[in-house]
């Protein structure tokens, strides 16, 4: 007949983490952990122990083993005395092993006496840890110009979705949002966030700057979690907002570092725009006041001498002519052709018409003295 299966052993298993006989008032978590941390120590106690009995076991046969080699040997050399002496040496080392016996078989009762637990019930066979990892999706080889048109259908198309994301203030609202709309986590939409931050400084909304700013900052840290892992950037939204709510020390000043540095550089970016712009209209308006000849009648105005100036400024002709008169002709000429290229003096066109229909040679000075005074 077939032995009967003995199930004796499994009649007093120690369990720490599953037990509903606590206190009420007892922390249950905090208790099962105690249990557990104690039948660990118990449990490396008893290993200790058994590995020092089998390294002095070891030392102990290797010596019995020492001695019947030498006991061996003196046999056979018919050496009396000193066979005399290895016997007595191998009596007491017999007489040991019974002590060694009996220790044995105590530690052998006391491993099997120990109720099975959790951590002894069962051993791993074979272990096979899979991940599933989200494969970045192909990246393609973009010209600058490819880029640009992909950025501005990206922003045309999506706008409003990216704009409202970067009004959300709670992290558990943006996580969900972006949740909603994986399309989002992308290279475009922080570019779009950027882009906007900068357009808000210009236009002084510094407040709704630096929010936006946070977002936009969120956004680049998910993509950045997602290059260092080489995973698509969808499959790192949960992992980030995990980490960022967790608000572990390390991890929040590199992320307020990054989000003080980003706002100075959109502070920086926005003053280059400004100063951009007032350049620009400065010059447009340049261009547009530029005489004849193609010079600034603002930069003429200021280079003539202050005796000229005061003319201008007061309209007073006759004495314009004389401040002319009494220069040197070459730097009479030199003001007033300056003076006519900038349209800051128009000539008599009547008078330079006649010059030249009569082929007359009548002078430059003559002309300016018969002009009428322009307005500034």
């Amino acid at each position: 007949m077939a032995r009967p299966i003995d199930y004796s052993v499994w009649d007093h298993i120690e369990i720490s983490d599953d037990e509903d006989d606590t206190h009420p008032n007892i922390d249950t978590p905090s208790l099962f952990r105690w249990r557990h941390q104690a039948r660990v120590d118990r449990m490396e106690q008893n290993k200790k122990a058994k590995e020092e009995f089998q390294k002095e076991y070891s030392g102990y046969q290797q010596k019995a083993n020492e001695v019947k080699r030498k006991l061996k040997e003196a046999e056979e050399k018919a050496a009396v005395e000193e066979l005399s002496k290895l016997k007595l040496e191998l009596s007491d080392i017999e007489k040991q092993e019974i002590e060694w016996k009996k220790k044995e078989e105590e530690l052998n009762m006391k491993e099997k006496s120990t109720p099975w637990n959790v951590d002894t019930l069962s051993k791993d066979g074979k272990c096979k840890t899979i991940i599933n990892k989200i494969e970045p999706a192909q990246k393609q080889q973009l010209t600058d110009e490819e880029k640009a048109q992909r950025q501005v259908a990206f922003s045309e198309k999506y706008e409003a979705e990216i704009k409202k994301f970067g009004m959300l203030h709670k992290y558990d609202d943006s996580q969900q949002y972006l949740v909603d709309h994986p399309h989002l986590v992308c290279e475009e939409a922080a570019n779009f966030l950027v882009l906007w931050c900068v357009n808000l400084e210009v236009e002084e909304k510094h407040d709704l700057m630096e929010h936006v700013s946070h977002q936009t900052i969120v956004m680049q840290f998910i993509l950045e979690l997602a290059k260092s892992l080489d995973v698509d950037p969808r499959g790192c939204i949960r992992g980030f907002f995990s980490k960022i709510k967790l608000a572990e020390k390390q991890y929040m000043d590199a992320f307020n570092d990054e989000l003080e540095a980003f706002k100075e550089r959109v502070r920086s970016r926005a003053k280059v725009r400004i100063e951009e712009a007032i350049k620009k209209i400065e010059e447009e308006e340049r261009q547009k006041r530029l005489g004849p000849g193609g010079l600034d009648p603002v930069e003429v105005f200021e280079t003539l001498p202050k005796c000229l100036q005061d003319c201008f400024e007061s309209k007073d002709l006759e004495l314009l002519k004389k401040i002319i008169s009494d220069m040197p002709k070459e730097e009479a000429e030199y003001h007033m052709k300056r003076c006519v290229d900038s349209g800051l003096w128009v000539p008599d066109a009547k008078k330079a018409e006649g010059q030249s229909n009569d082929g007359g040679s009548e002078s430059d000075e003559e002309v300016y003295e018969e002009a009428p005074l322009p307005e500034k």
